[in-house]
């Protein structure tokens, strides 16, 4: 169940397009969900210090950025924060790549608020959210790799590293303490971990560690 009753999300926006950045704030300043403290054309580390964001939002339309290495960029400083990437395609292949890379969400530009507040509303209670037009073909590519290896292959080192822990009968709060991270952190890894692999429990994401070999 979605909650209705939470805190809105410290949220910044990165938008390279300055005029698009002004309207994208001026869209989640209505939303309930987010409370947007900051927007700019790019990651600012000293800014994610000090303000210490929930929700990023990020613009990645045509972008060459290795998302990988963003998402764990900002992870460093912030461990927690939720992660959505904002696109104006409908693309499979960025989809996919950016879910790999960690993100919480893949928003489309063009979805609609009702839409866009549901969406928000499922990220910022710990799970992910793929845009509808676009979740189908992910789940129909993961069935198409048919060997849990292949579904391993999608998963960050970090969301490898934590699996192996869970295949090994470890709880959250001792997973947090061998890595060093907050018990939070680690079901966020968990939440995204679960999308990655098409499964819904700890039990079943430690028979795919098992059959891929990782223990």
């Amino acid at each position: 169940m979605i909650a209705t009753d939470f805190v809105p999300l410290k949220t910044i926006i990165i938008e390279r397009q300055a005029l698009i950045a002004k309207a994208l704030r001026s869209l989640f300043d209505q939303n309930a969900a987010v409370n947007v403290v900051g927007d700019g054309p790019a990651m600012n580390p000293a800014e994610l210090k000090r303000l210490r964001p929930q929700l990023i939002i990020f613009g990645i339309d045509n972008s060459t950025d290795d998302l990988s290495q963003v998402i764990e960029g900002v992870r460093s400083i912030v461990p927690d924060v939720r992660f959505v990437v904002l696109s104006s395609f409908a693309n499979p292949e960025l989809m996919q790549r950016s879910m790999r890379a960690g993100a919480d969400g893949f928003f489309l530009k063009d979805m609609a608020v009702p839409e866009l507040d549901v969406a928000l509303r499922i990220v910022a209670n710990g799970s992910c959210y793929v845009d509808p037009r676009l979740a189908g073909k992910m789940l129909q590519r993961r069935y198409d790799a048919k060997t849990p290896t292949a579904m391993m292959a999608e998963l960050t080192t970090r969301e490898s590293e934590i699996l192996r822990l869970v295949a090994g009968g470890f709880a959250n709060k001792e997973i947090g303490a061998k890595l060093t991270l907050s018990e939070k952190t680690i079901k966020n890894y968990m939440s995204r971990m679960f999308v990655k692999l098409n499964v819904s429990a700890r039990t079943q994401a430690a028979v795919f560690a098992i059959r891929a070999g990782m223990i």
